[in-house]
């Protein structure tokens, strides 16, 4: 008789449910699993065995086969171990039939029966839930799926006190979620001695969520600007944690705890193509979907791989990033605020005719020209930050604090959530598209004659005109006016045409 127990298979940010049958059968003794395994679900064989006879329970001299269905679903990761060992409990009536099939588990066996914590038991929880089944894990990891509020969760250290769990010999308690934190270790905008217009690029950047391209000499402030920018965004509100925490828990980044506090990701130039996009064994999420509803920061990124820089092109358009392989194509979110930093050119100091290298100015063309004019035109804000004067940084700190900038791009979110809420989305500006884009970003008459001229003399793109529009409507709202006015489309221009935004 056929006995069945439940875990999940993860494709992207989702987890699709997996049956695991277990079938004793007369014949030579084996232990087999079918259902398309990769290597490391087939090794669970000998740790299964191992846990099992921990706890002093021998394999029946029977074939055992598992199949984990559906069959044509590839099934990846140490974390069958788990329902394997239940499934086989079960055909040895250890545990009750009905019991088992209450629930969905998964965990990676230890060779002494303790079960290991692996990623994804978030997801895994919100696809037991549409299940009704609750979840069975490792005790560690029964904090970060509990915060899902959606099924009840148990965690356990070990396959024997989950056994004596599941048959009422000694009941484990419900986990409960795991804490939520906001701390912010992000340093503080008033540290920053003047580059007045990068910060208030900063605040523009994260009110509307608008993609920002700063471009200076070495040392001028790029790097420590863009690594105040998430102290400035607001809090994620639970479904935005809930959503980041997903793409966290599947790379393994979560310890029992959910943090509310938007992530901050800085890759190395060195970065490939499956790191930024994702990919890899397994399509794991790459570098841009870890920054989902936070910040993506590329340091000096004329120096990443032409290649890698135009795979980021369709994500920052659909806020979506699909992995495509031959056995499946995996699809994660990837809504983030996208910052650049440069130099002028590889020596830095093209704006320096003192220090300025003997190729000036080709040199800057050859070395920007890495980023292709189709990415660049996706960039929203685009600006200068020139070189410090020395005499500027002996003065005392000046400005508003992160804090401060803070309630001012929280109140410009609430201002896009109000006005948006009618479309039952959670839209902000830089989301505006179609009917959207013409009914809530329309200039005056001033401001759209403004944008025309600049437009033509300047040879925007369609996209560039639109982008412009958008970022009018977030200098609109952190004003607090609702009509966008020709000064709006003045300040969004400077951000954008050539001369002006380097």
């Amino acid at each position: 008789m056929v006995k069945r127990t439940y875990t999940v298979a993860f494709h992207g940010a989702e987890a699709a449910p997996v049956e695991v049958q277990c079938a004793l059968s007369p014949g030579v003794p084996g232990f087999s699993i079918v259902g398309l395994p990769d290597k490391a679900v087939s090794e669970a064989r000998e740790r299964v065995r191992s846990a099992l006879t921990a706890m002093r329970i021998a394999l029946p001299t029977q074939r055992i086969t598992i199949n984990l269905s559906p069959a044509d679903m590839p099934k990846a990761g140490s974390h069958y171990d788990l329902p394997i060992a239940l499934a086989i409990l079960t055909a040895l009536n250890v545990l009750p039939a009905e019991v088992a099939e209450d629930y969905c588990s998964l965990g990676e066996l230890s060779l002494d029966g303790s079960i290991i914590p692996v990623p994804g038991v978030l997801p895994a929880a919100m696809a037991a839930a549409a299940e009704d089944r609750g979840l069975l894990c490792a005790a560690s990891s029964a904090g970060e799926a509990a915060w899902s509020a959606a099924t009840r969760v148990t965690g356990a250290p070990s396959l024997s006190a989950l056994v004596r769990h599941l048959t009422g010999e000694a009941p484990l308690p419900e986990a409960e979620a795991g804490a939520v934190t906001r701390q912010r270790e992000t340093p503080d905008m008033r540290d920053v001695r003047g580059q007045e217009k990068a910060k208030r690029a900063l605040e523009i950047a994260a009110a509307g969520r608008h993609h920002l391209l700063m471009i200076g000499p070495p040392g001028a402030g790029k790097s420590m600007l863009a690594k105040r920018l998430p102290g400035l965004l607001p809090d994620l509100d639970p479904r935005e944690a809930l959503e980041t925490s997903i793409v966290h828990s599947l790379a393994g980044l979560l310890n029992g705890t959910i943090s509310a506090a938007p992530p901050f990701i800085e890759p190395h130039h060195t970065a490939s193509t499956a790191a930024i996009i994702g990919g890899g064994r397994g399509a794991q999420p790459g570098e841009i979907s870890l920054a989902h509803n936070g910040v993506l920061f590329l340091d000096e990124m004329p120096e990443f791989a032409p290649a890698v820089l135009d795979t980021l092109r369709q994500p920052m358009e659909t806020g979506e990033v699909t992995v495509s392989r031959a056995a499946a194509h995996v699809r994660y979110p990837c809504r983030v605020l996208l910052v650049g930093a440069a130099n002028p050119c590889r020596c830095g100091f093209l704006a320096n005719p003192d220090r300025a290298c003997s190729q000036a100015p080709k040199c800057s063309e050859k070395y920007m020209g890495k980023v292709s004019g189709p990415l660049m035109d996706r960039f929203d804000l685009r600006f200068e930050v020139p070189e410090m004067p020395l005499y500027e940084l002996d003065l005392p700190p000046s400005g508003d604090s992160s804090e401060v900038v803070r309630a001012r791009v929280t109140k410009a979110r609430a201002r896009q959530a109000a006005r948006h809420a009618e479309m039952g989305e959670k839209l902000l500006n830089a989301d505006l598209t179609g009917p959207a884009l013409d009914r809530f970003a329309a200039p005056d008459d001033e401001g759209r004659e403004l944008l025309l001229r600049a437009a033509e003399r300047f040879g925007l793109s369609a996209r560039g005109y639109h982008r412009v529009l958008r970022v009018a409507r977030t200098i609109a709202d952190l004003e607090g006016s609702d009509a966008i006015r020709r000064p709006h489309i003045a300040e969004a221009l400077a951000y954008r045409v050539p001369g002006l935004a380097g």
